[in-house]
């Protein structure tokens, strides 16, 4: 019987180690996106994180600024009083990033303030902000506030910066090859292996609390559906029925998981929930239903279906009632999720013998394409719905991508070994 997602690109092949720190490279940009210098942070330590260069590359992703390099910078102050506002707008910039770290001796820490300018206009700060103290080590992640808190205040939307992702990374060959669940900071940082085996994992899920993943193993050939705590590593196992048990996805209240299991007769959507084990099943159809996602305000399902004869997006409401095919862009489309805000889908559309990630409007009907293809699968949309990372297989192998909303940008996460079924964690801390 064929298992998840119709044999659709497990890739589940060669390499070495997958889990160092993922490399971005930009391979698109947008010219028309708001210059921003990001000046160096003044008082850091040589063996400091570079707090500049994380805003910068935060920033850069996103697709929607145009940073500046240092060696174009006319100056590099550290407070606004010393600032010549003229010679930034000779190099044409909008706005400005700069800051000062003192460090204290008697807890070890660091404190940061930060401030932000309209390079323009010139006058009293945008913002000024002084982050909380921290440890030396922990001064990348102070770097992702201070890029989430720049973000909202010049796009008026939250910045999903100190988010996480989780992947399916693959090692190894034959006998030895091995499988590992990882969590990561959102840029492929401070990857952490939470999970390993000998046999697939596949089809990691954020809690909507960010405390828990729910994934698909196999234990002595049998395929189950486990659900881990992050804090305390701890692992219970779901649900493992006879067949399929797979493509688990976790209510926008993280009381329920809709999973695909298939021991009643096809592969169907079931809902389960997650304290009791009460299932309830939601498709009863020929062919195979899988791959189910929730809508933001948990009323429907979206899920993959050939029940046409190729592998279609559908739409069921969670209360009851008849599925509605939602797709007929492409000869197939498959694993789609919803948009933070509801109103359209990410998925994998397939035409002109390529796999490639697609955006669909729920109003209108209307498809984007946002990749390349050949094979790109897994998209996931960042928490505030502004980016979306996939797996994607090229001439460099395979590895993660992003993408901006409108296909302009896209970034190339390159790794050693392969990555495979990323997942966007939720804002929730």
């Amino acid at each position: 019987m064929r298992n998840n997602f119709f044999g659709l690109l497990v890739l589940l092949m060669v390499s070495s180690t997958a889990h160092a720190d993922l490399d971005v490279v930009i391979t698109g940009a947008d010219t028309a996106a708001s210059p921003i210098a990001i000046v160096p942070f003044a008082g850091l330590a040589a063996n400091e994180v570079d707090m500049a260069k994380v805003i910068d590359a935060d920033l850069s992703r996103t697709g929607q600024f145009r940073t500046l390099s240092r060696s174009s910078m006319p100056e590099q102050p550290s407070d606004p009083s010393a600032v010549n506002y003229s010679a930034w707008r000779a190099v044409n910039m909008d706005n400005l990033v700069l800051a000062q770290a003192k460090h204290d001796p008697a807890t070890g820490k660091v404190q940061v303030r930060f401030y932000l300018l309209d390079a323009v206009r010139g006058g009293a700060p945008l913002m000024a902000y002084d982050m909380p103290a921290v440890m030396p080590n922990q001064l990348r992640y102070v770097a992702h506030q201070i890029s989430d808190l720049i973000y909202q205040k010049l796009t008026g939307i939250p910045g999903a910066f100190t988010t996480k992702i989780a992947y399916v990374a693959v090692n190894g060959l034959g006998a030895q090859r091995r499988f590992e669940l990882v969590v990561a900071d959102y840029d492929g940082d401070s990857p952490r292996t939470i999970a390993v085996s000998r046999e697939p994992l596949m089809s990691p899920s954020w809690a909507p609390d960010r405390k828990q993943l729910a994934y698909v193993g196999y234990e002595r050939g049998r395929q189950a559906i486990y659900i881990q705590s992050l804090s305390t590593g701890q692992v219970r196992k779901l649900i493992s029925e006879k067949g399929i048990n797979g493509s688990p996805a976790w209510s926008p209240d993280g009381r329920s998981l809709a999973v695909t299991l298939s021991f009643e007769t096809n592969p169907d959507i079931y809902i389960i929930d997650v304290a009791t084990g009460a299932r309830r099943r939601m498709t009863d159809q020929y062919g195979i239903d899988t791959e189910a996602a929730w809508s933001p305000d948990g009323q429907y399902l979206v899920f993959t279906s050939d029940r046409g004869g190729q592998p279609q997006i559908y739409q069921i409401p969670v209360a009851g009632g008849d599925a509605k095919r939602i797709t007929f862009v492409g000869k197939q489309n498959l694993k789609a999720s919803y948009s933070p805000d509801g109103k359209s889908l990410v998925l994998v559309n397939y035409d002109d013998a390529r796999y490639r990630i697609a955006l669909l409007d729920l109003a209108s009907g209307a498809m984007k394409i946002i990749s390349d293809g050949p094979l790109d699968e897994s998209p996931s949309f960042a928490p505030n719905g502004m980016v979306v990372i996939y797996a994607t297989q090229d001439r460099r192998g395979v590895g993660l991508a992003t993408s901006s909303l409108d296909g302009r940008t896209r970034l190339r996460m390159s790794q050693s070994g392969e990555v495979h079924e990323p997942v966007w964690s939720p804002k929730t801390q």
